[in-house]
């Protein structure tokens, strides 16, 4: 549920926090107070665009920010998988700050994209205005719709639907891929044919290329070689001059003639010997790899040929001689397809038409839960729709199968149909409803589906648009019900919403210091009769308007129990 509402330097507003409660939370106020600027200020949180514009005069910047506390554990899920983690005490906290020149997003401290904020928000909130409502249009939502309705039977087997629907479409994908290869195949064969050839008389071997140019750049400097190998030598055992082996045996002579009157010059002593005998050693291996150094122009040459060989290939078909093999196996698995490619074709055609029949058997399970979802569901809307003063209203819910609605959920096409008037026949919903009837066939959705509905917050705006007297209480009867299962907010200006209220927020604007201001506070219960009594539309507030404002408060407590203790049963 949404806890806190902050809102600075929004329009009109200067400063203001709002602590929303469970149940039914009603925003009313003087037309012009800013009630359309609050819902501004939660849609910005929430992710709308921003439009410098809202910044008030004067400001910096703006800033809105909403801390939801989320119970519920599907919505824990979804956040967690947007990488959104709710505090120990199951908090989320939504950040919004909007400058002339930027607008940055925060979740829970962290700067995040306008996407994820709108992608968390769809999760913790579902917020209805005039745009909301015209949804019920767009006739792609009413499958949404029942398929919620239906969720305890359909949510396995939509993600069973999913699965064998991308299977099927897979094997539509290579089949079609096979006939459009089979069009050109004596090309690509050929060509297949002569690179594997190719390939394959170069003889190649793992690492090969890594040895040759390992031979190859010896090779190439094999006189420097020589002659830095003999400089080498000279240095430890050269005849012309002053060397290594001669020095270390005089340190030695000197340490063991030191040592008769010295023991401790041992360990000196034991060092010079091994410095000795390895110097010894290398100079014998020098000696033997000078004497055995000469250049083979046999292999010289067959080295620079092959190396020659295998970066040609490379060029083709890779970086390495791993690369070039891996070409060739792929090349030769395409060839052997080729060899028996009227038995793939049948293969594939056959596993296309076994996985359509498996997604086909799925379409019909999900087809028969929809159906008797759809009875379900338009008797329950039926009975909706009379509660909310559509005493004639006729409500059914059309459900066929066709091959061009095939997708991943199914090949169900849904639309709604209505008729709101005794004796006319019914016709889909875009062609009947206005926008007030819209909204109030919205709640009454939203009411039916309140058990289904995990979205733990709901706001309405507009929802009273078009409407007065018996319809205005039917809509509040219905969103005192929805209330019990669900945070409403709804901002209203008519006196039998607003008596429904279990918190009622005055929306206020004041004049102070030539700026002109709004600001919100909680009524108490004389409060709430007050500004009942104001939207009853008395300009004078007389012992009898308080008393009608009153006895109509009454009434909504009495009904709010009734209807409690008939959820209750």
């Amino acid at each position: 549920m949404l806890e806190r509402l902050v809102v600075k330097n929004v329009a009109l507003i200067d400063e203001t926090e709002v602590e929303f409660k469970d149940g039914l939370n009603i925003l009313t106020g003087e037309t012009g107070a800013g009630k359309s600027i609050l819902i501004d200020s939660i849609q910005l949180a929430l992710g709308a665009k921003a439009d410098k514009g809202l910044i008030r005069q004067g400001a910096e910047y703006a800033y809105v920010e909403l801390c939801f506390c989320v119970k519920n554990q599907k919505a824990v899920n979804e956040l967690r998988a947007l990488e959104i983690f709710p505090d120990e005490e199951g908090r989320v906290l939504l950040q919004r700050r909007i400058m002339p020149s930027k607008s940055t997003c925060r979740i829970n401290g962290e700067t995040v994209s306008g996407k994820t904020l709108k992608d968390a928000a769809g999760v913790l909130i579902d917020l209805h205005g005039q745009h909301e409502h015209q949804s019920l249009l767009h006739e792609k939502k009413h499958k949404q719709m029942l398929d919620l309705f239906c969720e305890s039977e359909l949510s396995g087997l939509k993600d069973e639907l999913a699965s064998a629907f991308g299977t099927y479409r897979e094997y539509e994908r290579q089949l079609a891929e096979a006939l459009s290869e089979d069009a050109g195949k004596d090309r690509e064969i050929a060509l297949a044919e002569f690179e594997c050839k190719e390939i394959e008389e170069a003889g190649l071997s793992e690492g090969e290329d890594e040895t040759l140019e390992t031979d190859f750049r010896r090779m190439e400097h094999i006189r420097q070689i020589g002659e830095l190998a003999q400089g080498a030598l000279t240095c430890l055992a050269g005849y012309e001059q002053e060397n290594a082996q001669s020095l270390i045996d005089r340190a030695l002579k000197c340490v063991r003639d030191a040592q008769v009157y010295d023991q401790t010059l041992s360990e000196p002593q034991e060092q010079l010997l091994q410095a000795q005998e390895l110097l010894r050693d290398s100079a014998r291996f020098l000696n033997h790899y000078t004497e055995n150094l000469q250049m083979d122009e046999e292999a010289y040459i067959y080295t620079r040929q092959r190396l020659d060989t295998i970066n040609r290939l490379k060029s083709k078909y890779g970086n390495s001689v791993s690369d070039i093999l891996s070409y060739a196996e792929k090349q030769r698995e395409f060839l052997h397809k080729f060899e028996n490619f009227e038995q793939y074709k049948e293969e594939l055609l056959q596993k296309k038409e076994n996985a359509y029949k498996a997604y086909e058997m799925l379409c019909e399970k999900a087809d028969a839960i929809r159906r008797k979802g759809a009875d379900e569901l338009s008797r329950q809307m039926k009975q909706a729709l009379v509660s909310l003063n559509f005493p004639y209203a006729d409500f059914e819910i059309e459900v066929t199968r066709g091959e061009a609605y095939r997708s991943a959920d199914g090949d169900n096409y849904v639309r709604f149909l209505i008729s709101l008037n005794a004796g006319e026949a019914l016709r889909p919903l875009v062609k009947v409803a206005s926008g007030g009837e819209l909204s109030r066939i919205m709640l009454g959705l939203k009411t039916v589906l309140a058990n289904q509905d995990e979205i733990e917050t709901l706001i309405f705006d507009e929802i009273d648009a078009g409407i007065s007297g018996r319809t205005a209480w039917k809509v509040s009867e219905n969103l005192a019900i929805l209330g019990k299962t669900h945070q409403v907010i709804c901002i209203t200006h008519l006196a039998q919403i607003a008596a429904m209220a279990d918190t009622h927020f005055l929306i206020e604007k004041t004049q102070s210091d030539q700026h002109t201001k709004t600001a919100l506070r909680v009524l108490d219960k004389n409060g709430m009769v007050g500004e009942l009594a104001r939207l009853l539309g008395s300009d004078v507030m007389t012992e009898t308007v308080l008393q009608n404002a009153k006895e109509l408060k009454e009434l909504a407590d009495r009904t709010k129990t009734e209807k409690q203790e008939i959820i209750g049963r």
